[in-house]
């Protein structure tokens, strides 16, 4: 089993940055990629960004050259540095992780946290 914690959400305005960290607990040692999802109200959720654990990174086009992801394997911590905005950026974001336990692959989800970009 993995627990995922999500932090650092909040308000801010359009143009501001923010920062989301998801601490892994549990059998962390067993992920082998590391996502970063949103929901915005009425939509579907989203893959916004992914990591592996030897660094390969993908994001999607909406938010490529604004957000970074990051993994500290050593700490089990994924990040969102999250840069210039915009309103359409607005959801719950999620962490969720890919681990393979006993050689079967298992996804986990963090609780979310919000984030609102707003003047």
């Amino acid at each position: 089993q993995v627990q995922l914690v999500e932090s650092g959400g909040g308000l801010v305005q359009p143009g501001g940055s923010l920062r989301l960290s998801c601490a892994a607990s549990g059998t962390a040692s067993s992920i082998a990629v590391m996502y970063w999802y949103r929901q915005a109200p009425g939509k579907e959720r989203e893959l916004v960004a992914s990591i592996t654990s030897g660094g390969s990174t993908n994001y999607a086009d909406s938010v490529k050259g604004r957000f970074t992801i990051s993994r500290d394997n050593a700490k089990n911590t994924l990040y969102l540095q999250m840069n210039t905005l915009k309103p359409e950026d607005t959801a719950v974001y999620y962490c969720n992780v890919l681990a393979v336990i006993f050689s079967k692959p298992n996804r986990y989800w963090g609780q979310g946290t919000q984030v609102t970009v707003s003047s």
